[in-house]
């Protein structure tokens, strides 16, 4: 007979995945968040971008019902990711990873406000997140619109202001505007936030930028 949700210990669950051969060498991680730390935590987002780059990924080969019913009463996210709200960067996919990995934030340039602040503070302090990753992306519409100062309908603008800062020196150039603006949200986080802070110095959680390139597939770190 099939067990209930409740029925399932962690060991029996992580257990039937490897038995269903979901961890078998390929680099899939488990759930189990306390194999990390914020430097391996980096590495495995990595090694998934590597796997999605390559075409070789594994993440549809999980037990989504396994999955899913695991996660239904609790979540154990090893890392979050902040990321511009575009519809061609599907954070899960870029990082091949599957239902309860990852702890997800989006806005329009992948850029620190109060409430993404709050938002990814949750994470930390309440869901035991390893690692932080700000990713911006290439042909990003909201940086390039900042950069060179478009007017926008509505309530758009809004966004420069906190775009602004970090790619000022960027001197009209996109591409590095993105990166720029990677770095400098992540250095947001690590400075502003005195729960990130405090992480980072008690239990070695990293928080670095980085910049997913939509041609290639693949994610280049820009600072951690």
């Amino acid at each position: 007979m099939r067990k209930g949700i409740g029925e399932w210990t962690r060991r029996e669950f992580v257990a039937g995945l490897g038995a269903a051969g979901v961890l078998a060498g390929s680099g899939v991680m488990s759930l189990a968040q306390t194999e990390f730390t914020g430097e391996s935590a980096l590495r495995e987002l990595m090694a998934g971008n590597e796997r999605f780059a390559a075409g070789k990924m594994t993440s549809f080969e999980h037990d989504l019902e396994i999955l899913k019913a695991k996660t239904v009463t609790k979540q154990e996210p090893f890392a979050a990711v902040l990321s511009c709200a575009d519809s061609r960067v599907p954070v899960e996919l870029i990082f091949d990873q599957s239902i309860g990995h990852l702890f997800v934030t989006r806005v329009a340039g992948n850029m620190v406000t109060p409430e993404i602040i709050a938002s990814l503070e949750y994470g930390v302090a309440v869901l035991g997140l390893k690692a932080i990753l700000v990713m911006g992306h290439s042909n990003c519409g909201a940086i390039s619109a900042a950069v060179q100062g478009k007017d926008v309908p509505g309530q758009i603008s809004v966004l420069y202001q906190h775009l602004m800062p970090g790619i000022k020196e960027a001197h009209g150039d996109v591409a590095l505007a993105v990166k720029m603006n990677a770095a400098y949200q992540a250095r947001l986080l690590r400075e502003s936030s005195t729960v990130i802070a405090k992480a980072i110095k008690d239990s070695g959680l990293k928080v670095a930028g980085g910049s997913y390139d939509l041609g290639s597939g693949r994610v280049t770190l820009e600072g951690a």
